[in-house]
This record gives C-alpha cells, structure tokens and sequence, in this order.
C-alpha cells in the first residue's frame, strides 16, 4: 500500500515532468487533492530522529520501549508514540533471534519472597575467542531484585573454583536463602555440596531437562547472549573480561528492565530494601511478593548423592 508521502511525490512528479494538472495528477495516482494539498505541522523531528539513531547504534538489541525511557531520563517529553512512529520510519525494528519453540505442558510463574537474597539463581554460559578457544562466564542473579551479583570469565572454570567465588560474594552481600542450579558437573560436585553444608545454604536443584524451572538465570543469559556475547568479538580472556565487567555494570545500574516496572536492577534493589514487599511494581510481570521459595516442581527432600 502506497503512503500519502509517496502519492504526494508521484504527483510532484507527473506535473514536473509531463506537465500535468493537479486534477489529472491526482486521478491517475488515485490520490485525494485534499491529501495532496496537506501540509504536516508536526514539529522539527530532525533533532529527536538523530538521538533517537544514536541510542540505537550503542544499544542494537534495544527496542522503541527501552530506548524512550533512556530518552526520557535525557529530559525529552516526547510521548511513546511518536517515539514509536520515529523508530519505525527510521528502520531501527530489531529482529529476533529465536527459533521457534512449542509449549510443553502448563506454564506456572515461580514465586520468590520480596526481599534481597531471598534466592539465588547460578548458571554458565559459553562463547569463543576471535581464535576459536572457548571460554565460560559463571553468571549469579538475584531471582527478586534481577541484580548480576557475579560473571566470571575464565577458560575453565571447576567445582572449587565455583565454591570460592560464592564464598567471596557472600563476603560482599550477604548469605541467600537458598541456591537454584541445574545438574551441572560442577553444582553437583563434592567441593559445592561441602560448601553448601559449611555454610548452611540450602541449593536446590531443578528437573533434569526443565531449564523454565531455572527461568530467571535463563533469562538473564539470553539477555547477555544477546546483547553482549553475540555482538561482540573477544580478542583474548582480558577482553573478555573487560567487556564483561563493564555489561554488568550497565546491566545493573542503566539498563531498564520490563520486569521491573522500567527501573534498574539497582534502584529497584534500593527501593525494595527501603520500603519493604510493598515496592514490588504490581502493574509488570514481576512476580509475587509471598510464595515458596523452592522452585515449581523441585523436591526439597533429595540432595545429589557425593560420588567419588
């Protein structure tokens, strides 16, 4: 279907070059005369269309939303809609990278009490050097406040390596309710379980084969996946490093997050230690303040057994 604007041009050009009338312009691109005749009063856009390109470039995996919440933090007063009309004329719709996935089962939403460190969610994502050598990042989020708590990037990363790192962040934070993994070789290994009974943490782990039981770990990965593994290429493990340090910063303190009514990580961390339950944004998909804190489906009765 052919715009307004392009009808406008057409006729332009017709009385240009074969110097038609209006009258006849018109009917021959099936065009209103009053419609030709029409001239936008929208204000000058050229300023907001070029901050508006600007965000965009620096945050590729951005959608309209994301982007006029920076922009309003910017002090621009714009509403969403015209920010939603300058993102789709300037082509900055991105595209998704998911294949498509069929729903097994019914969908229960796993509930967290409303506070920090109420759990603990622990998992790994893998990517490649510009040379090919494979690297890992431990990820650890707070299920409630969606804070990264820690990203570790090494090449090898084991079972004691896992266990000293969460010393070390109970050391800066504090000690959570409880730890939410899957059956990785390294979450069931005897330096973790033995960890987990030093320090009387209670670790939980999910269904084999039900990563939507570990659904915000899961999430947080593919944010990263998509947002920083995917558009970027890693030069060697101190890049990797770097570029990864510097993601979860802005992950925490900049990024809007939907699931947080918009707000960051970090303020949402800040308001809910200062107001208590009460600060949970009711109106996004944030979960509910009160429910178990085990996740849907899991048995709080079997612990892997030590091997070995």
């Amino acid at each position: 279907m052919v715009g307004p604007a392009a009808k406008r041009a057409a006729v332009a050009h017709l009385q240009a070059t074969l110097d038609l009338s209006e009258r006849r312009a018109c009917r021959i691109v099936s065009a209103d005369r009053t419609m030709i005749r029409y001239r936008p009063r929208r204000p000058d856009d050229s300023a907001l269309r070029d901050r508006l390109r600007d965000l965009a470039n620096v945050r590729r995996r951005f959608g309209y939303r994301r982007l006029f919440i920076l922009l309003r933090r910017e002090g621009e007063r714009s509403g969403i809609n015209r920010i939603y009309r300058l993102y789709r004329e300037e082509g900055l719709i991105v595209r998704k990278r998911r294949t498509r996935r069929r729903a097994v089962g019914r969908r229960v939403p796993i509930l967290v009490e409303a506070k920090p460190n109420a759990r603990w969610s622990v998992d790994f994502v893998h990517d490649q050097f510009a040379c090919g050598r494979r690297f890992r990042i431990l990820n650890v989020v707070d299920d409630v406040t969606r804070e990264c708590l820690a990203a570790v990037a090494d090449t090898s990363i084991s079972g004691r390596r896992v266990a000293r790192e969460l010393s070390e962040l109970i050391g800066r934070r504090g000690k959570p309710g409880v730890i939410v993994s899957d059956h990785g070789t390294e979450f069931t290994s005897n330096a973790v379980l033995a960890w987990s009974a030093e320090h009387k943490v209670d670790w939980h782990y999910i269904a084999p084969g039900k990563p939507m039981q570990n659904a915000f770990i899961e999430s947080f990965n593919g944010r990263m996946g998509d947002e920083l593994l995917n558009e970027t290429l890693f030069f060697g493990l101190g890049h990797a490093r770097s570029a990864v340090c510097e993601w979860v910063r802005d992950y925490n303190s900049e990024r809007p997050h939907s699931a947080l009514g918009y707000a960051t990580p970090a303020e949402f961390a800040t308001r809910i230690t200062a107001i208590g339950p009460a600060a949970a944004p009711h109106d996004s998909s944030a979960s509910a303040p009160i429910a178990h804190p085990a996740p849907n489906g899991v048995s709080t009765a079997e612990t892997p057994v030590a091997t070995g």
